[in-house]
């Protein structure tokens, strides 16, 4: 076996030689800390290649040969880096040590476990590079790569290199979208002890509600692929907790899932024209479900899942206590379901990788195979429902095109309910997203979303604004029954990295949309509204998983007389 690596400093090699056993690396340990070769702490004791960066043979086998010769596994290496990297001279800063000193890395055990393989398994470079999408999709990792690392008798060693993000995050933020502020002040760690589990404390204030927030959750729960959720909102207008259990369908050849979750909301929720609301009403829900799922795994490139389940969906409605006087007394219609569902999921494998597409600087994730999802239910008054009710959704994607140079990715759905033989609260939508890469700093964005409803349940209306993409105009803007949002945007990636701590793009944006039909409250319609504007975009590489803050500034070219002439928005979110 042929493993060749190469350290930081030259006159630690020794040191990693004999680090062959467990014991001898918990004392070459001790001896590097009175050495002084690596700062000795709990982020560095006991993790598998956090000090080695190790390099792939010159003279490795292809993936294909290596599946060829059927070579199988043989060490799985951790090459687990801190935050930030001690061998540049533009990390190696006071500030920066201290937090690599101070944050605990990924256990090995939870990177272990998330593998989709094990020492002395078949070499597949499917399976690699699925461990590596899994990897990725943790919030307390800023990337993760699995790839050959060297190959001898028959045995193929495999790297595993990891970058952990800080965690541990105290955040005070003032954020601004369709004209209303919201402020946030949290306490989060994302990666608790280095075990992968998540906990936050929060307290926010928006246009709607205060509320205070705690949540705890943990993707792996013992080291399994068990996924718990609990969170729990204090609200000035009612309370919600929730909880989820869940073993899902976490490869594409997973054999089965099962889980079960529970809900228990009560808020006010709100009725608005053109950015201000004139309607407000009490909203209690109660909702249950319980599933198992089955799949024959992955065959020939693709992966039919079948799932079976039984939901309890109630909703309450009442009038508030002390409405408002300017306010519109609007009240829906109450609605209780209890039914058992089946579900379909049929998917191929196409994900191929990229970067400068959602995120800045990142590897990203894209399937661009064939997508589709369905599931139906049926409710009815002789065993607690309310209604005789069929409850229906399906959804479809595909994309087209090489995500590396020019990509179109179709998406449709419809859903909804069949009310004692009459439709109800039917939906059907058409999306698309564009990506053309004109040049690497320079990204073409398009994206169209159409939507169309029908005897829309009165809490359920289609809104378009500021917050949900029209970014020229104020909050909950417009609403009706059919709504349709264009939007196209020129991105640029720099090379811009201020202290090493956020990768900085740029935006020049255009937006046009409107909605049609039924307004719930008989609000005014303005037609088409559209608006253009620039922006700012920062995608932190230290900590805040991908979240990529957004500063625009928008500036309406219709609408009514009383709205700003420029719209700024301060945001986090999860895209470019």
């Amino acid at each position: 076996m042929r493993l060749r690596y190469l350290k930081p400093d030259s006159g630690a090699a020794a040191e990693a030689s004999f680090c062959k056993h467990a014991h001898a690396r918990a004392l070459a340990a001790v001896l590097s800390c009175l050495l002084q070769l690596t700062p000795f702490s709990p982020a560095h004791a006991g993790s598998e290649g956090s000090a080695q960066e190790y390099v792939v043979e010159e003279d490795l086998p292809s993936a294909e040969q290596l599946e060829a010769i059927r070579a199988r596994i043989g060490r799985i290496v951790l090459d687990k880096q801190n935050v930030f990297d001690m061998s540049r001279p533009d990390e190696d800063r006071f500030l920066y040590r201290l937090a690599n000193r101070w944050h605990i890395l990924t256990r090995d055990s939870v990177i272990r476990q998330q593998l989709l393989f094990r020492e002395g398994d078949p070499f597949s470079e499917r399976l690699l590079a699925e461990s590596g999408r899994i990897l990725r999709r943790n919030d307390y990792l800023y990337t993760a790569v699995v790839e050959p690392l060297s190959y001898a008798d028959g045995a193929v060693d495999v790297v595993v290199r990891t970058r952990d993000l800080w965690t541990l995050m105290p955040g005070l933020s003032v954020s601004r979208s369709g004209g209303e502020n919201k402020s946030r002040v949290s306490l989060s760690e994302s990666n608790l002890m280095g075990r992968g589990a998540r906990i936050r404390l929060s307290y926010m204030d928006d246009v709607d509600r205060e509320q205070t927030n705690f949540e705890f959750s943990d993707e792996n729960v013992g080291h399994s692929w068990l996924s718990f959720y609990l969170g729990l909102s204090d609200k000035s207008d009612g309370s919600t907790t929730r909880l989820r259990l869940q073993r899902p369908f976490y490869a594409l050849d997973t054999r089965w899932s099962a889980g079960f979750e529970f809900l228990d909301d009560a808020r006010e929720d709100r009725l608005y024209d053109l950015g201000e609301e004139i309607a407000e009403y009490h909203h209690e829900s109660d909702y249950y479900t319980a599933f198992g799922g089955w799949s024959a795994g992955l065959r020939d490139g693709w992966v039919r899942r079948w799932t079976a389940g039984v939901v309890y969906d109630n909703h309450r409605f009442s009038a508030v206590a002390e409405p408002e006087p300017e306010l519109l007394s609007v009240v829906p219609e109450d609605r209780r379901l209890l039914y058992p569902y089946i579900g379909v999921e049929i998917l191929e494998d196409g994900y191929t990788i990229t970067a400068n597409r959602d995120q800045i600087g990142r590897t990203e994730d894209f399937n661009l195979g064939k997508q589709f999802r369905a599931s139906l239910g049926y409710a009815s008054d002789d065993v607690g429902s309310d209604r005789d009710s069929i409850i229906y959704s399906v959804s479809a994607s595909r994309g087209y095109g090489d995500i590396n140079r020019k990509a179109w990715i179709v998406s449709t759905d419809a859903s909804g309910r069949i009310d004692d033989g009459s439709s109800a609260n039917s939906e059907v939508g058409v999306g698309t997203r564009f990506y053309n890469q004109i040049t690497s700093k320079r990204l073409f964005f398009m994206t169209l979303d159409a939507r169309r409803g029908h005897n829309l349940d009165l809490d359920n209306p289609l809104e378009l604004g500021g917050d949900t993409g029209l970014r020229g105009y104020p909050l909950r803007y417009q609403s009706g029954d059919a709504s349709m949002l264009f939007t196209i945007e020129q991105r640029y990636f720099t090379d811009w990295y201020p202290f090493r701590l956020a990768r900085v793009g740029g935006a020049i944006f255009a937006d046009v949309g409107r909605t049609w039909g039924d307004n719930p409250v008989s609000g005014t319609s303005l037609g088409w509204l559209k608006d253009i504007g620039f922006g700012l975009r920062l995608g932190p590489t230290r900590g805040g998983a991908d979240e990529v803050v957004h500063l625009d500034i928008a500036f309406p070219l219709d609408g009514d007389p009383s709205i700003d002439k420029v719209q700024i928005l301060l945001e986090s979110k999860g895209s470019f």
